[in-house]
């Protein structure tokens, strides 16, 4: 059985139609189509159905999707293995938002200046979301917020960045004092579902700190744009640059260092592409450094 077989009906069952995972595979819809005819006719039974424009799996589809999953992770693992010293690799790594336009660009182009053949697969995703995509093997590893729970000794992790909380209000709020200013003014709250709007949340109720809450958002460059907007203050960690452009702020420490998110780097010690974890943990910290010392930020690492 030809594994691109599988990986094309695996596609096709997880974006819900050919056409989406012809672009996703950078093939036409009929080549993908074509495969999985020949699968069908490996496997001697329908595994896909027609429903408007898109398609689900039958019920013998929908019984060995979740092994087609482990082969096809399987295939990789193998091929990763066979792969281990050379300059040619995979990496599927998932990140969230703020890393993937801070930290990651940067780590990107030192790995493809020093390993060209390294392909690199990102998942986007909150840290609730891609921490047990790095638990099931779904993914090789993660940068994520440090979670409030102890990491399992399974798994590796790696503080790349500490963020401490800011009070960002509008350049023309006429206070210097950040207490003043969540105490005075409407708040944007950072959601209380993500570690940081948490972190947030748990300094204000232990400083005694009643808000008026006007919005909670999740996205912390929607919450930066309106506060500029002048529709309120925000309590966030300072996360890393770039922020949104054109943006008229005032940044205000709270000064409290018990209250930090730590952005790191959370891995599968048992993953078959350990090698290229440590070679993107290598290039991580060595930008994550230069970064701290030029943000005035210290650097704490565990592994």
């Amino acid at each position: 059985m030809d594994t691109r077989f599988l990986e094309s009906y695996v596609t096709v069952i997880e974006h819900g139609s050919i056409a989406e995972a012809a672009r996703r595979l950078n093939l036409t819809p009929a080549a993908v189509a074509q495969r999985i005819h020949a699968l069908e006719r490996d496997m001697g039974t329908q595994l896909l159905v027609r429903s408007g424009r898109t398609v689900k799996p039958t019920e013998a589809g929908f019984n060995i999707i979740d092994q087609a999953r482990q082969l096809l992770h399987n295939a990789r693992d193998l091929k990763a293995i066979a792969n281990d010293q050379t300059g040619a690799g995979e990496l599927r790594l998932g990140a969230i938002a703020t890393a993937l336009n801070g930290l990651l660009p940067d780590v990107f182009a030192a790995l493809s200046k020093s390993y060209p053949l390294l392909s690199i697969y990102v998942a986007p995703g909150t840290s609730e979301s891609l921490y047990p995509q790095v638990m099931a093997s779904e993914l090789d590893a993660a940068v994520i917020v440090q979670p409030e729970f102890a990491i399992p000794k399974t798994c590796g992790w790696t503080t790349l960045r500490q963020e401490p909380l800011i009070v960002l209000a509008p350049s023309t709020l006429a206070t210097h004092d950040p207490i003043e200013a969540l105490k005075a003014a409407p708040f944007i709250r950072y959601d209380r579902n993500a570690v940081g709007g948490r972190i947030a949340d748990r300094y204000l109720r232990n400083a005694g700190i009643q808000t008026q809450d006007r919005f909670e958002l999740t996205s912390l460059t929607a919450i930066a744009l309106l506060v500029d907007r002048g529709l309120g203050v925000s309590l966030v960690p300072e996360w890393a640059p770039p922020w949104p452009e054109g943006l008229s702020l005032k940044k205000m420490p709270i000064g409290d260092h018990a209250y930090v998110r730590r952005l790191g780097l959370i891995w599968n010690q048992a993953s078959a592409r350990l090698r290229w974890i440590k070679i993107f943990l290598e290039k991580a910290e060595a930008i994550s450094v230069n970064e701290a010392g030029d943000a005035g930020l210290r650097l704490r690492s565990s592994k």
